[in-house]
Formats: C-alpha cells, sequence, structure tokens
C-alpha cells in the first residue's frame, strides 16, 4: 500500500511528468464481493483503472465516507455497474494522473475533485479512480486536498438543494432539518451567503455550537427542544422553505407544518423517511448533478462564502471499514474523510 503524504504524491505527479515513473499496475483499494455489513469490506490490491478516452485518471487523496456509500454496500444492485469485486466511494480528491485522448480541460498533475454516482470503473476508496471528465471540477482556492475530497457530492447536494430546489432569496426564512451533517454544514453557509433567515435542528446539544458558528440564527435539538415553539418564534407566518436533510417521521410533519401556505419543502433522494407532502406546500426531490457547470458555480459560492468544511472524523484505507461503522454508530458533526494517501 502507498502510505506517504502530498509529498509523496508531488514525488509521483513530478515523476510521471519527467517520464520517470510509469503508473503502477496494481493499487490498494477497498472493496466488496458481496452485499453485506462494514465487514465485508475488505483492501485488497486490484489493477489500476485505464482512462476511457473521456476520463480523467485522478491519484486519490481524500474520500468522502457518506450514507449513500452504505446503502451501496447494503444494496449494490442499486447500481448498474455493480460488478465485483465492487470499489465504493462516489467522491473524492487528489491529483489528475492521466487523461483520456478527448480530454483537454485537465492535464496531469491537476488539482481535482469529483463526485460520480454509479461509476463504471468503480470507486473512491482507492489509490485510484477513473472518472468521466464531465464529472471532475478543478479544486478551488482556500480548499485543501482533504476538504475537497470531504465535500464534492455534499456540498453539490447543498447548493443545488438551496439555488436550484428552493430557489432561495435574500431575506427569505429556511428551516434545515439534519443541519450537522455533512450536507447539512454546509447548506447553513450557502443559505446565509443568499441572504436567507436560518432555523437549523440539529440531534444533539454538542452540535447547536458548530452550526450557529456556520450562519445559523436559531439552532433546536431535535430531539429534547420544542421545535413546535422555535419554529413559531422564527417565522409567525410560516417559513418560506424547508430542506430536509434527516429523518423522524414526527418531526418532519412538525416543520412541514411550520412551512406558509405558498412555501416550499426539497430533500435529495436518500432521505428517509420520505417527507409527506402538506397541502398548500410544494414538495420537490432532487439528485445532486456533477458538471462542468455545476462546478464552477459550486466554486464562486465555496470562495464567496469562504466556506468551513467540519470534518468529524478521518480513517486511513486501511479503515474504510471502521469509518462505516462509525458513520452507522451516528452523530458524526460534517463529514467522515477517508485518508487515501
Amino acid at each position: 500500500m502507498v502510505k506517504g503524504t502530498g509529498f509523496a504524491l508531488l514525488a509521483l505527479t513530478l515523476g510521471r511528468l519527467l517520464g520517470a515513473a510509469p503508473l503502477p499496475a496494481a493499487m490498494q483499494a477497498a472493496a466488496i464481493d458481496h452485499a453485506g455489513d462494514a465487514t465485508a469490506i475488505v483492501v485488497r490490491a486490484l489493477p489500476v483503472p485505464t482512462p476511457a478516452a473521456d476520463e480523467v485518471l485522478i491519484a486519490v487523496q481524500a474520500a468522502g465516507v457518506a450514507s449513500w456509500d452504505v446503502s451501496l454496500r447494503e444494496h449494490p444492485d442499486m447500481i448498474k455497474h455493480n460488478r465485483f469485486p465492487l470499489v465504493l466511494g462516489t467522491d473524492g480528491a487528489g491529483l489528475v494522473a492521466a487523461v483520456g485522448k478527448d480530454v483537454h480541460d485537465f492535464k496531469v498533475g491537476d488539482k481535482v475533485y469529483s463526485y460520480s454516482w454509479d461509476n463504471s470503473q468503480g470507486g473512491f476508496y482507492a489509490e485510484y479512480v477513473a472518472v468521466p471528465a464531465s464529472r471532475v471540477g478543478p479544486v478551488p482556492p482556500g480548499l485543501t486536498l482533504k476538504q475537497a475530497g470531504a465535500i464534492a457530492t455534499t456540498a453539490l447536494t447543498a447548493i443545488q438543494g438551496i439555488d436550484d430546489a428552493l430557489h432561495l432569496k435574500k431575506g427569505q426564512t429556511v428551516i434545515i432539518h439534519g443541519a450537522a451533517g455533512g450536507v447539512g454544514t454546509l447548506a447553513v453557509q450557502f443559505a446565509r451567503l443568499r441572504g436567507a433567515h436560518i432555523l437549523a435542528t440539529v440531534s444533539s446539544e454538542d452540535e447547536i455550537g458548530l452550526v450557529k458558528s456556520l450562519g445559523a440564527d436559531t439552532v433546536v435539538d431535535g430531539r429534547h427542544g420544542d421545535l413546535v415553539a422555535a419554529a413559531h418564534a422564527f417565522a409567525p407566518g410560516g417559513a418560506d422553505a424547508l430542506l430536509v436533510l434527516a429523518g423522524g417521521e414526527a418531526v418532519q410533519a412538525q416543520l412541514m407544518a411550520a412551512v406558509r401556505p405558498g412555501g416550499a419543502a426539497a430533500y435529495p433522494h436518500g432521505v428517509h423517511p420520505v417527507p409527506k407532502p402538506r397541502e398548500g406546500v410544494t414538495l420537490i426531490a432532487y439528485d445532486a448533478e456533477p458538471g462542468a457547470q455545476e462546478f464552477a458555480r459550486l466554486n464562486q459560492a465555496i470562495e464567496e462564502s469562504h466556506l468551513q468544511v467540519p470534518i468529524g472524523a478521518e480513517f486511513p484505507l486501511a479503515q474504510a471499514a471502521q469509518a462505516q461503522q462509525r458513520l452507522e454508530a451516528g452523530h458524526v458533526p460534517g463529514k467522515i474523510v477517508l485518508n487515501i494517501r
């Protein structure tokens, strides 16, 4: 297994640029051979992917660990490209190690991050991943590769929920349910960037200070606080918008009731249970979409908001199973990251 630091990754890239260090034939990757619990994840040697004409090969520095990775581990049949061994991970960041012949927007050595759901050449829990160039973006100034690796999926989900699903405007009121999680911590900052007033819910008192520091006006512990009273005090006539990023059927119903008639509620696919519709409130389900324009808009928002990236826990690639177990244990503020190199 390649261990090393950023210096090792830099040395590898410089070596390849100089023609002195060809790509290795094999890499370390965390993969499954069957559906199961976290013990199904095994780190083993697999061939380094060869990028297709429209693909970029990334030497991965850091990968995100998220609930959808757990879902794929438990239900690999939910995606088309589910051949075993199946390398997990839908997002990450690193340096471009090679490009296909039709790729012109990236070159070897570029710092990039990527979100690629149902990737045909496997996932990001690996030293190398080959992904379509259309699903890759340049890492914006101010973010480290670790931070970028943590947020490719969650940041796209957050910004597209705030902008495209809810169309949040300056002066509007929004409730963000599940504000301490990987998507929520970023959604709070993007909602603040758009000039909205924010009521955030969290699942423990320990998370209140974090979410307030990110820009929420009011933060309520949904397990112990009075959500109904907090929502009425926050927006007596009802909130303009609701972003649902967490479950709890009773809590979801209370928050839907706190949205004004004519308002909107949105949730990304994967939230369970699915929020129940309420008469007079538009309910929008959406998926995060990667793309050149999407990454450009995201990067602009990251720079303008001086985005903070809370990382709740870090694990080496060899402990990918433990990383998912930590996620399943709950109450992780921000994101869990796999340090690949």
